[in-house]
């Protein structure tokens, strides 16, 4: 077997290492053991997680989300990903990027081996250079002149390149991985090594061997000698694949040492149902043994010897063996410095190759659904529409008995799990489904006139008239925590505004979303439109969602600050409607009335303290303080057994104060308020607008003219006069309902009910007009006449 441990230097290897193995093996025997604690160990400035794995091979993970537990993992590394683009050289900054990846996941206690190409490429990259300089010299000894004239250089036989190179390619990972203080050791192979039952034996051993004194295998086929390649047939083989490229020796290695895992980095982001880059190509997210009859191979890699038809091949065949496998992008540069780590994490990145197929659609599938099925919603007549949610309203009343039953099963699954607020926002009642019903039938009066409502008419010239009118935006996905409530609401405003609806619901609440759910779909069954609405079931995260930017037009999240703000950041290419924090003020003024502020403070803080729209910081004129007034709030706080943190300004006015506010710009959505003392209403206007968050602000005051004052100065979605803040709602508003609470200043602000989910298009009709007509020497001028608007119907 030509297979050899990288040496470097005059001291022998083993000599070398023995120190290293002897504090490797005192680590590892501090290593965390399958039952321990993970902890956080960190190396070169870089964090990292130790991680308790074990799992015994067998079967391939099923779904992505099993990843995480792999503990024996294959990196293949293919020609495009090493190779710089000229094809000559090595790209350095991505192999570094993959070697601090790889180092990652080996000190977290997994076992990483890489196969690699790249011996050719650095070769020809040395060949080169020492062939320009021989024939420099040749030539300027042959003519006596220190000019170079053209040369030429010669085709470079690829065995030639790869003897060249291995040395240099094996010194560079070494010197990769020195910098974590992991050792790496290279193996050369040949066909012959795996069918020869010996030699596979050995080679099989020396890999065990390797990995139990934590080293990285660093595994390439010996180019040097290599034969030529064979024909494709080789590949079709179920006991046996011959090692043709490196795509084929990844699969028999992974196969051959019980990987848990093989990871194959191209050029391209995972397997395509057709061709990269052709007209409707699509990206496959899971990809399944016998679905090789809806795909279209196209050419194979700019470098290399496989194309996406061996790599298939040749993870089938992985997969079969009981490794699973994930064919992504190396190359991408905004990707390729956690592709590895991300693919690992579970996260969606590139194809995913599994035996077990879902019992229901995919999540693309759906996307697709709910957009053909809400293009139809959008051709309905209004009456339909309204019809569709009133039925809904109906069902909720009706099937009241089942939907409170799986509501049980939800709240006796999450007792002792979620805090209580939480629970409150999981708990369904009678009174809770009549107000849902309530509402929904506000809706359906509401979407007589929303979709197609013209908003302008302009004659432009002579018959040539342009209307803008309101349609859908298109596919919404929504993601809600612990509210059930919320499905039912969504799917109303949805159905009103002819959108097609993507759900995702929280794990504590599958129970009575699913309920909902199917009621929402029966509803829709009586006009033929029962797939606009998806409640999306399968094991995608949040964030793969949020990057299915092709299928979702806007996304809007309902839950604690921490999932808004993570939505916000995940989502790259699709727009995010909400708000991350609901920091809303209550300025007391000096003219206040004192029956008014404490009713108004206790319902603002107390009456649903974990909702976004709950008071949180308490702006008091400095005036008040030490006043009956000021007395009966802290009482009336003290009774409801707030807790009160103190602003900078109100401390310093006490002898003995509360404990001083960390940040006032704190969230607190629980019985915690922060109250600060403000000197004017345009004090208390300037903090809002340093610490608020732009969701509900409020002025208690007797003085209209303050209070105006306020109403017009304060830049926030919500400003209420002498009203609790918990008003802020799409139900108290009249919409009947809302899809969130958007504090942007884009498109809608404030609880947005149907008219925030509709947006506009431009109808233009005329008769043989072109705009050369209009051109200075043309026989037609713009006339850009306002036209009457059609009345709307408010009935």
């Amino acid at each position: 077997m030509l297979s050899q441990v990288y040496r470097s230097g005059s001291q022998p290897f083993n000599q070398r290492l023995l120190p290293w193995v002897r504090s490797t093996a005192a680590s590892r025997s501090n290593r965390v053991q399958p039952s321990a604690v993970s902890h956080v160990r960190s190396w070169s400035n870089i964090p990292f997680i130790t991680v308790p794995l074990s799992r015994t091979h067998g079967k391939s993970f099923a779904h992505r989300s099993e990843l995480k537990h792999a503990k024996r993992i294959v990196v293949k590394l293919g020609s495009a990903v090493v190779t710089r683009g000229d094809e000559c050289g090595l790209a350095l900054g991505r192999l570094a990027s993959i070697v601090e990846q790889v180092s990652v996941l080996q000190n977290q206690g997994r076992e990483m081996m890489l196969v690699t190409s790249g011996a050719v490429a650095f070769g020809k990259q040395r060949l080169r250079h020492e062939i320009l300089l021989s024939q420099s010299v040749r030539q300027a000894l042959h003519s006596g002149q220190n000019q170079l004239k053209e040369m030429a250089i010669p085709v470079l036989e690829a065995r030639a390149c790869a003897a060249a190179g291995q040395s240099g390619l094996m010194a560079l990972y070494e010197a990769m991985f020195t910098q974590y203080s992991i050792c790496a050791a290279q193996i050369l192979v040949t066909n012959l090594d795996f069918h020869d039952e010996q030699k596979r034996r050995n080679l099989n051993g020396t890999l065990h061997e390797l990995l139990r004194m934590n080293i990285v295998p660093i595994v390439n086929t010996n180019d040097a000698v290599v034969p030529p390649a064979e024909p494709n047939s080789d590949l079709q083989g179920v006991n046996v694949i011959s090692v043709k490229d490196n795509d084929s020796l990844a699969a028999r290695l992974a196969v051959e040492m019980k990987t848990d895992l093989l990871i194959v980095l191209s050029d391209v982001e995972g397997l395509f149902d057709s061709p990269p880059g052709s007209d409707d190509a699509k990206l496959i997210d899971i990809f399944y043994p016998g679905d090789q009859q809806s795909v279209t191979f196209g050419t194979k890699s700019r470098v290399g010897m496989g194309g996406m038809e061996a790599k298939v091949k040749a993870a089938l065949w992985a997969l079969q063996g009981g490794t699973s496998v994930v064919i992504a992008n190396g190359t991408h540069p905004k990707v390729s410095g956690h592709v590895i780590t991300d693919i690992v994490e579970g996260k969606k990145v590139g194809t995913f190759f599994s035996e077990v197929k879902p019992a229901g659609p995919t999540v693309e599938q759906q996307g697709e659904m709910a957009r053909s099925g809400g293009r139809m919603l959008a051709t309905l007549e209004p009456e339909q529409r309204a019809e569709i949610i009133h039925h809904l309203a109906d069902l909720l009343t009706d099937q009241r008995d089942e939907i409170l039953s799986a509501n049980k099963k939800d709240l006796e699954e999450a007792q002792g799990r979620l805090a209580a607020p939480l629970l409150k926002r999981l708990s369904l009642s009678t009174s809770k489904l009549n107000s849902l019903a309530i509402g929904l039938r506000q809706i359906a009066a509401s979407s007589q006139d929303s979709v197609g409502r013209v908003l302008r008419r302009t004659r432009i010239a002579k018959n040539l008239e342009l209307e803008q009118v309101t349609v859908p935006i298109g596919v919404l996905l929504v993601i809600f925590e612990s509210r059930p409530d919320c499905l039912p609401q969504v799917a109303a405003l949805a159905i009103a505004s002819g959108n097609g609806l993507l759900l995702k619901g929280g794990k504590e609440a599958s129970h009575s979303n699913r309920i909902l759910h199917l009621l929402t779909q029966e509803a829709l069954s009586i006009h033929g439109v029962k797939e606009a609405v998806q409640l999306v079931n399968t094991r995608e995260e949040v964030e793969d969602l949020c990057r299915l930017d092709k299928m979702i037009d806007l996304i809007i999240p309902r839950g604690s600050s921490q999932l808004v703000r993570d939505i916000q950041k995940a989502a790259k290419g699709v727009p995010v409607m909400g708000h991350s924090e609901g920091i809303c003020h209550l300025y007391v003024d000096s003219e206040a009335s004192v029956d008014k502020v404490t009713r108004l403070v206790r319902d603002s803080k107390c009456e649903y303290p974990a909702a976004c729209n709950a008071l949180e910081t308490l702006l008091i004129h400095r005036d008040l303080l030490r006043t009956p007034l000021f007395d009966q709030i802290i009482d009336m706080l003290r009774v409801e057994q707030v807790k009160i943190h103190a602003g900078p300004k109100f401390a310093s006015y006490l002898t003995f104060s509360p404990s001083e506010v960390k940040s006032l710009r704190t969230e607190y959505a629980d019985l915690e308020l922060c109250i600060e003392v403000v000197d004017s209403v345009q004090e208390a206007i300037d903090h809002i607008h340093k610490y608020g968050s732009s969701h509900t602000d409020v002025i208690v005051t007797e003085n209209e003219k303050t209070a105006e004052f306020f109403l017009q100065h304060v830049d926030s979605a919500c400003v209420f006069w002498n009203a609790s803040t918990r008003f802020s709602d799409g139900y108290r508003f009249g919409l009947g309902a809302e899809v969130g609470i958007s504090t942007s200043r884009i498109h809608a602000r404030g609880p947005v009910g149907l008219e925030g989910l509709l947006t506009t298009k431009w109808l233009l009709r005329g008769q043989d007009h072109v705009v050369s007509d209009f051109s200075e020497h043309g026989s037609l001028k713009y006339l850009h006449e306002s036209l009457p608007v059609p009345q709307r119907n408010t009935n």
